[in-house]
């Protein structure tokens, strides 16, 4: 004997039908019994369903329902076959869609995304991909997103989260120390061209940030990890600071002070001169001071220490002479 449906409550069906139609729309052509296994209820309750879907719809200007107003499928294939084939879509079709120009866009974006370690497993990020590709208004660009330096070291880092285990390597420090750290990988983040891995350093025995350009001889190990992602609170900025940070004077432009937020300590104060902002910075070396101020062309100014405005002029100079050669 056929198992019968059980009666559902209008709220209950009404989310059963808005679950059933995009299956139906994302399968040309499906059977009853598949259907029925898919969302786990009785073949005649997929039966009841479709035939509501096919007297259902949205009313033309007449305000009453005419043939192109209505959900329509291929009755035959469904009396025959027990199979469903939707023929007439209603509303849905004329819905907004991505141009190709954004597909693309959006495409390129899960990408990059799905070549984090954290996203090892990148069978919904391809699935939206297929979406936004058959669902923009036109066939979006092809588009790849460009391997950076660091996109080797990806590899070992991604091994390392899907395994469970911790990752070792070698370490250059802001002070041009080496070191052999072991972390527990926790997340991948970028700034500008900039690639880093936080993780829980062994060594230090506290959440640490790593550049990946300094990492070296990277091995996977087959010692398992003591923290994962959601184990230990990352704080919300990249960098944390240290006893060891460099603190900076600097006149700032006032609309361009929201951009040093990250890099001013807590509880300093700033004052007014000459139209500008100073105030104190943290760096953990004069190289990533010389990238910041150059970023900040115009609007930022190092005022002390001595150290700090030689090496930044030094830095400016040197690339001003190799445009006058």
């Amino acid at each position: 004997m056929a198992e019968r449906a059980k009666p559902m409550h209008a709220q209950d069906k009404l989310a059963f039908l808005l679950s059933l139609v995009p299956y139906l729309m994302d399968h040309d052509r499906v059977t009853v019994r598949e259907t029925a296994a898919h969302f786990g209820v009785p073949e005649e309750q997929i039966r009841d369903a479709v035939r509501l879907i096919a007297v259902s719809g949205v009313p033309g200007e007449t305000s009453s329902y005419q043939h192109s107003d209505l959900f329509d499928i291929a009755w035959d294939d469904f009396e025959e076959n027990d199979q469903i084939v939707l023929t007439n879509l209603v509303a849905i079709d004329d819905s907004p869609r991505f141009s190709a120009r954004e597909a693309a866009a959006l495409i390129a974006g899960l990408q990059y995304l799905s070549s984090l370690p954290e996203h090892v497993d990148s069978a919904g990020i391809a699935s939206l991909m297929v979406k936004l590709s058959r669902g923009a208004s036109a066939q979006p660009s092809q588009v790849a997103v460009d391997a950076s330096d660091a996109s080797a070291l990806l590899d070992p880092i991604r091994e390392s989260v899907a395994r469970g285990v911790q990752l070792e390597f070698d370490y250059v420090n802001s002070r041009g120390e080496r070191e052999r750290r072991r972390v527990d990988p926790l997340r991948v983040e970028s700034t500008d061209a900039d690639w880093y891995l936080r993780g829980w350093c062994h060594l230090r025995r506290a959440v640490r940030t790593f550049r990946l350009d300094r990492m070296s001889e990277v091995r996977v190990t087959d010692e398992p990890i003591t923290y994962r992602v959601g184990d230990i609170p990352l704080p919300d900025t990249l960098f944390e600071g240290s006893p060891d940070d460099l603190l900076v004077t600097l006149d700032v432009e006032p609309a361009a002070l929201p951009l040093l937020a990250d890099y001013v300590p807590e509880g300093s104060t700033s004052t007014e001169v000459g139209g500008r902002i100073r105030t104190t910075i943290r760096v953990s070396h004069y190289h990533g001071l010389k990238r910041l101020i150059a970023g900040m062309s115009g609007v930022a100014t190092v005022v002390e220490p001595a150290a700090a405005r030689h090496a930044v002029a030094e830095w400016a100079a040197a690339g001003a002479a190799r445009y006058d050669s």
